[in-house]
């Protein structure tokens, strides 16, 4: 069976619907092949996204893009810091 992508905000629709039928009475295992995805999918789904709302999702996205763009920065300051280091030692003059 050919893996599906889904995206976050049809994650957070999914786990919704999930919810709804748990309340009603289903069990888990029922509730989640209604709606096309496994158990252990949804429980990995409920894990990274549990109790979070759209507002909270794209929060989440805007502070993901910021990490990356920062961590790219410290990357290369990394990288000039040990350029500079190199250079350093090689113009110190030898003893």
């Amino acid at each position: 069976m050919a893996r599906k992508r889904y995206s976050d905000e049809d994650v957070l629709k999914l786990l919704r619907e999930i919810e709804l039928k748990l309340a009603d009475g289903d069990d888990v295992r029922t509730a989640c092949r209604s709606v096309g995805v496994s158990d252990a999918t949804y429980y990995n789904w409920r894990r990274r996204f549990g109790g979070m709302g759209k507002s909270q999702l794209s929060e989440l996205r805007g502070l993901e893009k910021e990490n990356a763009r920062l961590k790219k920065i410290v990357a290369e300051l990394e990288l000039d810091k040990l350029i500079l280091k190199e250079s350093l030692n090689h113009l110190k003059p030898r003893a």
